[in-house]
């Protein structure tokens, strides 16, 4: 009986582990580059405060897709030269940015919404 009922919680703790759904932790690059999105990306590509029309595209598993929203292959050189070109209605981040911030982003991007799009 007491081995049944060692088994029983064993099941049942793996059950409740399982079903544990933890956020997978950033690295330090991709925290830095989750906290310059927020407060220079996320404003437009979030929640379009700008009521910017055509809205920016969702950049949620921008890097599980092989083109970016306008054809470009999805790299890190292209979205590099996106940050400091500007494109449309997105302008240049050249001086907004460091090349260590835009580095930041682009490590973050590659994790952001990457779980919700498997």
């Amino acid at each position: 009986m007491r081995h049944l009922l060692a088994a029983l919680l064993c099941v049942a703790f793996g059950i409740v582990l399982s079903g544990c759904h933890s956020k997978p932790s950033l690295t330090p690059l991709q925290a830095q580059g989750k906290q310059v999105f927020d407060v220079g990306c996320a404003h437009c590509h979030v929640s379009n405060d700008q009521h910017l029309n055509p809205p920016p595209p969702d950049l949620r598993g921008l890097f599980t897709r092989k083109t970016m929203p306008d054809g470009a292959p999805a790299t890190d050189a292209e979205l590099q030269r996106l940050l400091i070109a500007g494109k449309g209605s997105m302008p240049s981040f050249a001086y907004q940015m460091t090349p260590q911030q835009m580095s930041a982003v682009i490590a973050y991007l590659h994790v952001y919404g990457a779980a919700a799009q498997k």
